[in-house]
């Protein structure tokens, strides 16, 4: 079973380009229609848990399918065979761009790819906002944050603002509904787990760098609501004084240009941040960003139904999820409009790329392509 599981996610994710969403539909072809391993209403209770949980949604969804077919041996399998092409192949472009750093090709083809970051990015504040921003409160919670977050930043802000937001869900989100105690169970181990590294981490930063960086990707991993693009604005403010904005937005577009899941953003920016041991700076950073959502996964995955019914619960999830739209709308300008988008062929090409996406619905691996090409035309014509 577990040499079945590693063929099927490694295939998966040499194939999945399209973001969380689209990984998604992937899982629910091949092991619900094509295969059968699960029924739709497991699947679907599964996909739901992702959305409570902070973490990389579609990993962590298929984290929890091999979990349930050949339990924890079965996760880490889905895991390790479902990133490994992408890991593979982020490494390898990070040390491409080493390379190529001051090469003006390089430089043109990065430059397009960054405008399809500001696609990217817009096209998920769109759709993110449509599913968690239906009624007047949650909208006014997306716009205060992002209003709020434009005006000051930083990573304290962000914390300050997710806080609120889960104040205000359970102050006018929470229905009336009464929940039993007696069914909420969770498992305790992987919690205590999850926090012993929240608290133990940062302490150790200052032993190496190695540390620092488990430290500072594993903080990110632990706060990421709503998805893959929402790494974007936690790890810019994290690595703010350590990475340029360069050199980020380059791993972001690089992690748009590979199939698999976005937050192998890490590996690439690891890499970096990781001059005298890249490959081991890339391998940590990529296991802290992954472990904070596995382990949360674990502890509710059994019991996850009543633990979500929890009225005062539910509206604060509700309100979270209607920050982090504000959140990611802050980082639309900054850093990613800010740093891609310098005059009036660049917002040119950054329309037609959404007209794209959302009228024909283009895939990924066309407009990573068109992207660099344009960034080419537009440099030497």
């Amino acid at each position: 079973m577990i040499v079945s599981i590693f063929k099927h996610f490694f295939w998966l994710g040499c194939i999945s380009f399209g973001g969380p969403a689209a990984h998604i539909g992937y899982f629910h072809q091949k092991f619900i229609q094509q295969l059968k391993w699960f029924s739709q209403e497991e699947y679907g209770q599964i996909v739901a848990l992702s959305q409570f949980l902070p973490g990389p949604g579609s990993s962590q969804v298929g984290f929890a399918l091999g979990y349930k077919k050949a339990g924890l041996a079965g996760a880490l399998t889905a895991f390790f065979a479902f990133t490994l092409p992408s890991v593979i192949l982020m490494i390898l472009l990070a040390s491409l761009s080493y390379q190529l750093v001051d090469n003006t090709y390089f430089y043109a083809i990065t430059h397009g790819l960054k405008l399809l970051a500001v696609v990217v990015v817009a096209d998920a504040v769109f759709s993110m906002y449509q599913s968690f921003c239906r009624d007047k409160i949650t909208r006014a919670i997306a716009i205060f944050s992002a209003m709020v977050l434009l005006l000051f930043g930083g990573i304290l802000m962000q914390m300050l603002v997710l806080v609120a937001a889960a104040f205000i869900g359970i102050k006018y989100l929470t229905n009336q509904e009464i929940i039993s105690p007696s069914k909420i169970q969770i498992a305790w181990l992987p919690l205590i787990g999850f926090i012993t590294l929240l608290v133990l981490l940062p302490s150790l930063a200052q032993v190496s760098s190695q540390w620092q960086l488990a430290s500072d990707f594993y903080q990110a991993g632990s706060l990421v609501f709503g998805g893959g693009h929402v790494v974007l604005p936690l790890l810019q403010n994290l690595l703010a004084h350590s990475i340029s904005t360069d050199t980020f937005l380059t791993g972001y577009a690089a992690a748009q240009a590979v199939p698999g899941p976005m937050f192998t953003l890490a590996t690439f920016l690891g890499f970096h941040l990781s001059p005298s041991f890249p490959v081991l700076g890339a391998l940590i950073a990529t296991l802290a960003i992954f472990l904070p959502g596995f382990l949360l996964m674990l502890t509710f995955l059994k019991h996850w139904q009543g633990i979500a019914q929890i009225p005062r619960l539910a509206g604060a999830i509700q309100a979270v999820n209607a920050a982090v739209v504000g959140l990611l709308l802050s980082a639309l300008y900054v850093p990613v409009f800010q740093s891609a988008v310098v005059n009036q062929v660049d917002m040119a090409i950054v329309i037609v790329g959404l007209f794209l996406l959302k009228q024909y619905k283009t895939p990924m691996v066309v407009l990573v392509l068109g992207f660099a090409l344009a960034g080419l035309l537009v440099k030497f014509t």
